[in-house]
This record gives C-alpha cells, structure tokens and sequence, in this order.
C-alpha cells in the first residue's frame, strides 16, 4: 500500500512512519511543495527491489522458462516434457511427408 504525505507530517511523526513502513510494509511518499521528493519503504522491500534491478536479462528470462516448464510439466501430470529438438525434428518430419506425399 502506498501512502503521501507532506514533508511537515513525516517529520511530526517519523517514528510512527517507520512502524508502519516496517510492520505493514506500507510505502511513504513525502511530497514538499505539492510534489514528491522522497519515498520511505521497509529494508526488506529496498533489498527485493535491489536485486530485481540487479538481475540481468538473461537471467530473467532462464527464471521465466524455467517457471514456464514447471507449470508444462504439471499440466502433463509427471509425463516427460519432449525435447525442443524433438518436437522439432517431429514438425520437420511431417511437413517433409506432406511436400512428397510420402507417408
């Protein structure tokens, strides 16, 4: 949850800010002069988005596939995921008996 103050606010009450960044996980945005300037969020919530930022491309998409395979390989109840080449080879395989009509 995200939650704006203004400058004057945060200093007033700045310890019941931290309590509530730090036990709600709630994120402070103080504002001075109608805009925002700072925002104060839990050490936690800094860390995850450090290392989120950290991760390189590869690395985040190599998390997605392998995300990706786990729900495959769930749908198929234990049943073993082909091999990209397999499937491949398999799609070759048909489309070259459907060019020479041979079965």
């Amino acid at each position: 949850m995200e939650r704006m103050v203004n400058i004057a606010e945060a200093c007033l009450y700045f310890e019941e800010l931290m309590r509530e960044v730090t036990e709600r996980h709630e994120t402070i945005i103080v504002e001075q002069d109608g805009q925002p300037r700072i925002v104060v969020l839990s050490v936690e919530d800094y860390r995850r988005l450090k290392a989120a930022q950290l991760r390189s491309p590869w690395e985040e998409t190599l998390k997605e596939v392998q995300e990706m395979r786990a729900r495959i390989q769930a749908r198929r109840r234990g049943e073993p995921v082909p091999l990209p080449e397999d499937i491949i080879r398999e799609m070759r395989e048909e489309r070259d008996a459907e060019l020479t009509g041979l079965p």
